[in-house]
């Protein structure tokens, strides 16, 4: 397996992380040409590698790559496919710094194994194994980090009028069974997601965003993915394009309950938001 070392270094950093000064950030690479946000921005490999190696040095500790768009009523490309466009952004970033820690961002297990053998440090899920319950197995014996995320139904109809009686505690409840199983798998590096956006509507995002400390009592890092999302977008009646600031915000509001890692487009301005937030915690305990 290619950078073991890589996988060792990720889960010392995961350690560090579960910690609220002292913050993640996942920079988003996506080489599909109809993400919601940047589709076709990064589908050349040449450019996937240059804006990869850029995220890098903007302060992306971790480059999350993926080639199957998960946008609401994104189309299913097929595992080879989805292959196809990662594999060379993999082989070609690592081969410019094999020190480069990359999370891929797929719910196939044929992607996730070639992936994991090919260098990759960490493996983003936004299925849970519902959409392929081989990937857990996977996972479990290449003994990666993974990112399990809350989704309500599939990529093509989670916004078909989702419904909760208490999104919060039916969150909580879901990372409470799927660790347990993840745990009796043999996975031992679990970060929580709780999908903004994937099966939720607007007072939904807003509810789990505002509760987010009710998931630091399960004992694991918390990955906040809001950038440019559409509760942004719906509440500010912008595009994503427009979305940055509101971005930003939603950053701030994570941190302040517990986010340990930050999974975004603007890297940079998402580092100012972790070095800020990072100054008040210090100023904080210094008071006490």
């Amino acid at each position: 397996m290619r950078q073991r070392s890589n996988i060792l270094k990720l889960r010392e950093r995961l350690k560090s992380f579960h910690n609220k000064a002292n913050v993640g950030v996942l920079g988003i690479l996506n080489v599909t040409p109809d993400s919601f946000f940047d589709g076709g921005q990064s589908f050349s490999v040449e450019k996937a590698i240059a804006k990869g190696m850029e995220l890098k040095n903007e302060g992306a500790e971790i480059i999350d790559l993926g080639g199957q768009s998960s946008r609401p009523g994104a189309p299913s490309v097929g595992a080879n496919e989805e292959w196809s466009r990662i594999e060379p952004v993999l082989h070609g970033i690592l081969e410019k710094d094999p020190t480069a820690l990359i999370s891929i961002d797929t719910y196939r297990s044929e992607v996730a194994y070639k992936a994991i053998h090919a260098g990759a440090a960490m493996i983003n899920d936004i299925s849970a194994g519902s959409l392929d319950p081989e990937l857990l197995n996977v996972v479990a014996e290449a003994d990666v980090p993974y990112v399990l995320m809350h989704m309500r139904g599939r990529p093509d109809n989670m916004q078909h009028n989702p419904e909760y009686e208490d999104v919060v505690r039916e969150v909580s409840d879901f990372f409470l069974k799927k660790t347990e199983e993840l745990s009796g798998l043999g996975v031992k590096d679990i970060i929580l997601d709780p999908g903004f956006g994937f099966g939720k509507r607007t007072a939904d995002n807003y509810a789990l965003l505002a509760n987010l400390e009710a998931f630091t009592e399960l004992g694991m890092p918390i990955l906040v993915g809001t950038s440019r999302k559409s509760m942004i977008c719906n509440v500010l009646n912008v595009a994503p394009s427009d979305a940055l600031n509101g971005t930003t915000v939603t950053h701030t509001w994570a941190l302040e309950r517990g986010a340990s890692l930050l999974r975004c487009h603007d890297v940079k301005e998402a580092r100012q938001v972790v070095e800020l937030h990072r100054h008040l915690c210090k100023s904080k305990m210094n008071q006490k």
